[in-house]
């Protein structure tokens, strides 16, 4: 196993690696796609991955929000 890039990063059938999209986007939009594009292939989980995708997201609107001083 290669513990720096291990397979499901590189399982994707688009194969590209999610690294080559979300290195365009800022850490938490990018952690939001990663969780995304990843969905059930590190674990059994997919429920867990979008979850921890839809949390970036939240954190991401709410510091749009805050430094917007919008609150739609």
């Amino acid at each position: 196993m290669d513990a720096i890039n291990p397979s499901h990063y590189r399982s994707h059938p688009s194969g590209i690696e999610c690294i080559q999209v979300t290195e365009h986007m800022d850490f938490t939009l990018g952690n939001a796609v990663k969780y995304i594009w990843r969905a059930g292939l590190k674990s059994d989980s997919a429920i867990q991955d979008l979850r921890k995708a839809i949390w970036y997201v939240e954190r991401k609107i709410a510091n749009l929000e805050k430094s917007s001083g919008a609150a739609d």
